[in-house]
């Protein structure tokens, strides 16, 4: 029998492109959106789901399981931006930036153990970020979010080994979908001390996205994780430099390497 995969965020960016490439490959691929109707093309089916919301979780995984009466694969893809100074951020937006990228991964994760658990087999994959391994200026909340689900995974692992349950992260680099769009930008503001850096580093960013590789990168990444029998704890997909600031930052001393990053968003 196919492998069942449940692709959170799987109606556009990197969630579609791993979606449609592991049908290819054999795979009962079910994505999500929050608004499905609005993805009448999509090569597989899109169920409702909005990870900020538990009862949209259950929902989700139970009308998966109707169908399929399994889940081999989670891949916890769904997630947002967020920029600006963190002094300037609104607590609102912290707080929901946090409930999207990392406890809305969490309850997804909470809603298939059970299955998988009974399975006696299962694959959890959480797709994270490389700005998870560093704080970046204006990026800080991105940063944090998508560290804290690289540290839980780390966790999670161990607890679930005795389950048969495997996690992984893959953090990817910057690839050319639509995340600035649906990004959290803290407004520029005339009277802010940050604004000339914000300014000039907000574009940095939109360009490194439009300039970022082929979301079918990362399809095949996912797929050969999927096809490996022991994932590893991490795995890092992009650019080389963007690769390779993660080894800097691990034998570097601190202010060098923060010199580095400054120097980088020129600050």
């Amino acid at each position: 029998m196919s492998k069942v995969v449940l692709i959170t965020g799987g109606s556009s960016g990197i969630g579609k492109s791993v979606g449609e490439y592991l049908q290819v490959k054999g795979y009962k691929v079910y994505g999500t959106s929050r608004n499905p109707d609005n993805y009448p093309d999509s090569k597989f089916p899109i169920v409702a789901l909005d990870v900020t919301k538990p009862e949209t979780i259950a929902t989700c995984v139970n009308a998966v399981l109707n169908k399929e009466s399994k889940i081999d694969v989670l891949i916890n893809n769904a997630g947002a931006g967020i920029t600006g100074p963190i002094e300037e951020i609104p607590d609102s937006e912290i707080k929901r930036n946090f409930e999207t990228n990392l406890f809305g991964p969490i309850n997804v994760i909470k809603a298939v153990l059970p299955t998988m658990r009974s399975q006696n087999s299962g694959l959890i994959i959480n797709i994270t970020s490389i700005a998870g391994y560093m704080g970046l200026p204006y990026r800080g909340i991105y940063s944090a979010s998508k560290g804290a689900l690289e540290l839980i995974t780390e966790a999670f692992r161990m607890e679930l080994k005795e389950f048969n349950i495997e996690m992984t992260n893959v953090a990817p680099g910057d690839f050319a979908t639509n995340i600035a769009a649906g990004r959290y930008h803290a407004p520029i503001l005339d009277d802010s001390p940050y604004q000339e850096k914000y300014g000039n580093t907000l574009r940095t960013m939109d360009e490194h996205v439009d300039e970022g590789n082929d979301p079918q990168q990362m399809a095949n990444a996912i797929f050969r994780i999927i096809e490996t029998n022991k994932p590893k704890i991490h795995y890092k997909v992009g650019a080389f430099m963007q690769k390779f600031s993660i080894v800097l930052k691990r034998i570097l001393p601190d202010t060098v390497y923060e010199k580095l990053l400054m120097n980088h968003y020129k600050l």
